[in-house]
């Protein structure tokens, strides 16, 4: 009895030093770190919570594992880099290209993604088409970055080419530089291009500088074992033989043609058109809210063109472009239904409305709830914020609509609250919104005949909370 008491106890101690796989330990622990950074392509806090094609994908994969998912953002690439390699993260999740020189860091897993870098100029200039033409241009780039390394070897066929590293912005801010004609040129992927000519339309790509390459995740090389690895490398088989990762690059890139803003003759012609078909629904739902039943159709165009069946890239659907939560909240069922989208997004404008603060006078409140109902009310105060702080007045939007853009810079958006926002967004989104609203009064004006309104100024019967 004595000797098997003895060896019992031999059993029970050499299972308690056994070794956990990375694995065992991430579901043991019931957390996983990855590493990210804050851009449109890969992970950002929007109006509804986190979101992005790389915190979408981590997501489903720390669901899948049974964990709570860590995201952390380094404060440029090159630390990214260095945390995954010191293991002071799972692993990195950041719209990484695949190259040698990376390969000797870190360890990549199956890819998810191809890109291409391109070479980025503003409309308006002469359009590089070789490399050569870039030569005695201020070209400049993400330092630490694969556009860094691709240059590095066009240098050698073209010893003159020169470029500057940035290291404090990154690819989306250099674009806006371009399109701002602070710099001549930019190197971005072809992903994050095609996101930024949504907001930033003069600008165009010269040629690309690379052949397509592919984005994927970044494990440690050096491991105590293959497991965390092995069961990212399956998850993503997963997603691409199920086709929910088609479905995820859909949502995020498949109609970025589609929702770019239009001109002053096709909005006119959908006046004419569309318009008629949806105004009595448009009146309606503002006459039980109390506002112009016009600025009400005006946000509904630039949400969806007056399309009631319409879907956006975040997968947001219907005329007013009303989320899943967002509806549920308003007690719509049926998102792609007009009336109740309608209904739906006059309720969540005046409830909107009901959080700007009292001191925000008219117009400024609806301009205010506007870009709340673009960018989320915790973005806008945040922009308060910075406008104060910079000398501005916070409660008027002509200062703080100059102040949004800075929730993209990282020198600003690591000091507030809500981080990362593409703040030239909601700038636009107002913007264009009032242009649209003028539009329409002026069309209702010339045309009595054609559209009835009711005849009242816009901000007179938008009661502010009190």
């Amino acid at each position: 009895m004595r000797y098997l008491t003895i060896i019992l106890l031999g059993l029970v101690l050499s299972g308690c030093n056994e070794q956990l796989t990375t694995l065992q330990k991430v579901q043991r622990d019931g957390l996983l770190y990855v590493a990210t950074r804050n851009s449109p392509t890969t992970f950002y806090e929007g109006p509804e919570g986190s979101a992005g094609l790389e915190y979408d994908l981590v997501s489903r994969f720390a669901d899948e594992l049974g964990v709570e998912l860590k995201m952390v953002t380094p404060s440029n690439l090159a630390d990214t880099l260095s945390m995954v390699s010191r293991g002071e993260v799972h692993f990195a999740a950041a719209g990484l290209t695949v190259t040698e020189p990376r390969k000797h860091w870190v360890r990549f897993a199956k890819p998810y993604q191809d890109i291409t870098q391109q070479l980025v100029y503003r409309m308006g200039n002469k359009r590089p088409r070789k490399i050569k033409d870039v030569i005695g241009k201020h070209l400049e780039v993400v330092a630490n970055s694969s556009h860094v390394e691709q240059l590095e070897v066009l240098q050698n066929s073209t010893p003159d080419l020169e470029w500057m590293e940035n290291q404090e912005l990154g690819s989306d801010e250099l674009l806006n530089l371009v399109w701002e004609s602070v710099i001549d040129y930019s190197i971005a992927d072809s992903n994050e291009v095609a996101l930024n000519q949504r907001f930033y339309p003069e600008l165009r790509v010269g040629f690309d500088i690379s052949k397509p390459q592919q984005l994927a995740w970044a494990f440690p090389n050096k491991s105590e074992d293959d497991s965390l690895y092995i069961a990212a490398n399956n998850f993503i088989t997963r997603m691409k033989s199920s086709g929910e990762l088609d479905n995820i690059l859909e949502r995020y890139y498949g109609h970025i043609e589609r929702l770019n803003y239009v001109g002053t003759h096709l909005y006119m012609r959908h006046v004419q058109r569309r318009l008629p078909k949806y105004q009595p629904l448009f009146e309606a739902a503002a006459t039980n809210e109390n506002m112009d039943w016009r600025l009400l159709a005006a946000i509904g165009y630039q949400e969806s063109h007056w399309n009631p069946k319409a879907r956006s890239p975040t997968g947001v659907r219907g005329m007013m472009m009303l989320t899943l939560p967002t509806a549920k909240y308003l007690g719509v069922q049926n998102r792609i239904d007009p009336e109740q989208s309608i209904t739906g997004g006059a309720k969540y404008i005046k409830k909107l409305l009901s959080r700007v603060p009292k001191q925000i006078l008219e117009p400024d409140r609806t301009w205010f709830a506007l870009a709340a109902y673009n960018v989320g009310h915790g973005h806008v105060e945040d922009a308060r914020i910075i406008t104060q702080i910079r000398g501005g007045n916070p409660n008027l939007w002509k200062d703080v609509k100059e102040n949004l853009p800075l929730l993209s810079r990282k020198k600003w958006y690591q000091k507030t609250k809500h981080g990362y926002a593409r703040g030239r967004e909601p700038v636009s989104y107002v913007e264009n919104i009032r242009s649209y609203y003028d539009l329409l009064v002026w069309f209702s004006d010339q045309n009595e005949d054609v559209i009835s309104y009711p005849r009242q100024k816009p901000f007179e019967v938008i009661s502010p909370a009190l």
